[in-house]
C-alpha cells in the first residue's frame, strides 16, 4: 500500500516532505515569482522530487517569457488553460490561446511569451531526463526580441541566467484575472 505523502509549509507554500500520494490546491502549493519571467507553481519539493514526470503551472503576464528559449533531450508537452500567449518554436512564432496544447518532441527549441489582455496560464509537463546537463539554451534572434534569449549558447542554467534577477519564493501578488477560483 503506497502511504499518503506528507505535506508541510515551506517558504514557497505546502511541499511535500515525505513519499507517497498527495492533494494539494493550487493556492496552497509551492510557488516562485519570476521576477523577470513567469510566476510558477511547482507541485513537488526538494526532498521528494518527482523522479518521472515534472509538472508546472505558469502564469505569463503580457510580454513576459517563461522561461529562456531552450531545449532538451527530453519530450515536454503544455496545455494554455487561459488567456494567451506567443510560442517561440523553431524559430517560428504561434500565437496560441485557451485549449491549445503544444507537443514537443526532444531538442525543440521552444519557450512561451504572454500576449493578451492579462495573465495567461500554462500547464506544463516534462519527463525528467537522466543527465540534467542535456539541454542548451539557443541564442534565438526572434527570442531575443521577447527577452527570452541568452547572448551565446550554453548548456549551462546558471550561466544563461545569470544577467536575471533569481526566482523569489512564495505564490504571486495577486491571483486577480486570472478564470479559476483562486481567491
Amino acid at each position: 500500500m503506497v502511504p499518503e505523502a506528507r505535506l508541510e509549509p515551506s517558504e514557497y507554500g505546502l511541499v511535500p516532505t515525505t513519499e507517497g500520494w498527495f492533494t494539494v490546491n493550487v493556492r496552497e502549493a509551492a510557488w516562485v515569482h519570476g521576477g523577470s519571467f513567469a510566476d510558477s507553481c511547482v507541485f513537488e519539493g526538494e526532498a521528494v522530487p518527482f523522479a518521472e514526470i515534472g509538472y508546472t503551472l505558469a502564469v505569463l503576464q503580457p510580454g513576459q517569457p517563461s522561461a529562456l528559449y531552450h531545449r532538451e533531450a527530453s519530450q515536454e508537452d503544455f496545455l494554455v488553460l487561459s488567456g494567451a500567449c506567443l510560442l517561440l518554436v523553431e524559430g517560428e512564432e504561434r500565437r496560441l490561446q485557451a485549449w491549445d496544447f503544444v507537443h514537443c518532441p526532444a531538442w525543440t527549441e521552444h519557450i512561451f511569451v504572454g500576449a493578451g489582455e492579462g495573465p495567461c496560464v500554462v500547464f506544463m509537463i516534462g519527463a525528467r531526463r537522466a543527465d540534467p546537463e542535456d539541454q542548451l539554451y539557443v541564442r534565438s534572434e526572434l527570442a531575443l526580441r521577447h527577452g527570452a534569449s541568452v547572448e551565446a549558447d550554453t548548456k549551462v542554467s546558471r550561466d544563461a541566467y545569470a544577467a536575471f534577477e533569481r526566482w523569489s519564493p512564495g505564490p504571486p501578488a495577486s491571483f486577480d484575472g486570472l478564470p479559476w477560483a483562486l481567491r
